[in-house]
């Protein structure tokens, strides 16, 4: 694990510029525990904020609600990176999507490589979509246009 920084690199900020898939770490409403959830609907605002979107059911929201601290993880280049930081509601709810979703601002506290020492991410995680890839498209489309408007 490396020293933090307080802000994205020019890379990893260009990388969260498109579709990207991450791992969103909360504590839990209920247990105070740990908790992980796979995220793709995120961008980076600027290289202190993340912004990300998720379906207003999700226990998600509750659980940063309660508490605000987070960790975003990315895997990007030959990296891990752990971001920490601070949600806050951007948006809720989200306009001009089909469903009711909140959007999160994350101000981003530390961004360490999270891999262990001596080692570099030789790929990074793919996912395939199991639905209606045009519908899906539509879908991301709408999400991420507003994203960048809340």
């Amino acid at each position: 694990m490396s020293e933090a920084v307080t802000q994205m690199t020019e890379s990893l900020f260009t990388q969260l510029q498109g579709e990207t898939f991450v791992l969103l770490a909360t504590v839990d409403a209920e247990t105070n525990g740990p908790t992980s959830t796979a995220v793709s609907w995120i961008y980076a605002v600027n290289p202190s904020t993340l912004r990300f979107a998720v379906d207003h059911r999700s226990r998600l929201v509750r659980n940063m609600m309660c508490n605000p601290k987070v960790t975003i993880t990315i895997f990007g280049g030959e990296k891990v990176y752990a971001v920490n930081g601070t949600a806050r509601v951007a948006q809720d709810p989200l306009k001009d999507v089909p469903f009711k979703m909140c959007c999160f601002d994350v101000e981003v506290e530390a961004v360490r490589n999270a891999l262990f020492y001596g080692a570099h991410l030789s790929s990074a995680p793919e996912y395939t979509r199991m639905l209606d890839r045009d519908a899906a498209d539509l879908l991301d489309s709408r999400v991420m246009s507003a994203m960048k408007k809340a």
